[in-house]
């Protein structure tokens, strides 16, 4: 008899990554190049174009009068028609800006505040509480939105008159704090309705009121909705100038003050750049202090699921 030859391991046994084993992973694709360079070389157009008027006014506002009547502002690149001077601000702060300054931040602050604070438990109210006609009254009130305020100014004008009042200041707070009242109620309506509905159930098994919920849990939850839509009414407020007009009788604001600046012939136009580059810095600031909750606040409760 012959011995049977033993068979290789190699030849009979079956490798355990030919049955078993994990199939190799790919790799991430690459980012084409070719694909990303037109949209990076779009948004820095987009850039330049906005960022080029700011510089220009920041610019401007450093030439004395001389050179802002004879040259523009970009022969700074020629090394000519440049000559840094304070004298323009100085000015500008003589004749009352600074104190319009202040009274903007005075009207812009509480007039973004106060419909905030209403709107933030009107929407708590919408999203959460069981009340009769809740729906038809959410609608009517974001209805509110199509209605101008400039139509508004004549009633408006008698409700002051009938109740009696007569400051600069509650008039203009009232005013935007009223017609801002609408989008911030929508605004906040759908990120606090977006809210996990296990939250507020876990509150009320704790016991937890209606207003220890709102305070407690919706209103940290609801930081970036409330930043964004402080974003829209400070900037809203703060670059008003008809209402502020219509309103304000014995006090004066930057948009008003930017009006009388460049004179009754255009001929201090070189006090304009100046004005207007201190009525930016407060927005910027604003919003650049902001930003990081606007685009999280506008997108929040758009999709659920």
């Amino acid at each position: 008899m012959t011995a049977a030859t033993p068979t290789p391991a190699s030849d009979t046994a079956v490798s355990d990554e030919a049955v078993g084993g994990t199939e190799p992973k790919l790799a991430p694709p690459k980012e084409s190049t070719r694909a990303t360079w037109p949209v990076r070389l779009g948004l820095f157009i987009v850039i330049a174009i906005w960022t080029i008027p700011t510089v220009g006014l920041l610019v401007a506002s450093f030439r004395d009068r001389d050179l802002t009547r004879t040259s523009g502002w970009w022969t700074i690149f020629t090394g000519e028609g440049f000559n840094v001077t304070l004298d323009n601000y100085r000015q500008v702060l003589d004749v009352g800006m600074g104190e319009a300054f202040i009274n903007s931040l005075t009207v812009a602050v509480p007039a973004t505040v106060i419909p905030i604070l209403a709107a933030a438990f009107a929407a708590y109210a919408f999203s959460w509480m069981e009340f009769p006609g809740r729906e038809w009254l959410f609608v009517l009130f974001v209805g509110l939105l199509v209605v101008p305020l400039q139509v508004a100014f004549i009633p408006i004008t008698r409700l002051y008159v009938n109740l009696g009042i007569t400051s600069d200041f509650v008039k203009v707070w009232l005013a935007h704090a009223g017609f801002g009242m609408p989008l911030a109620v929508y605004i906040l309506r759908n990120y606090i309705g977006s809210l996990p509905r296990e939250v507020i159930e876990s509150a009320k098994v704790d016991g937890a009121s209606h207003f220890e919920t709102f305070w407690r849990l919706i209103i940290p939850l609801s930081v970036p909705a409330l930043a964004a839509f402080a974003i829209f009414q400070f900037l809203w407020t703060w670059n008003d100038y008809l209402v502020a007009l219509v309103f304000m009788v014995r006090n004066s604001v930057v948009t008003i003050e930017l009006a009388e600046l460049v004179g009754s012939r255009g001929q201090d136009w070189h006090l304009l750049t100046s004005g207007a580059f201190i009525s930016i810095v407060v927005p910027l600031f604003v919003f650049f202090a902001l930003q990081r909750f606007f685009v999280r606040g506008l997108t929040a409760g758009s999709v659920k699921g």
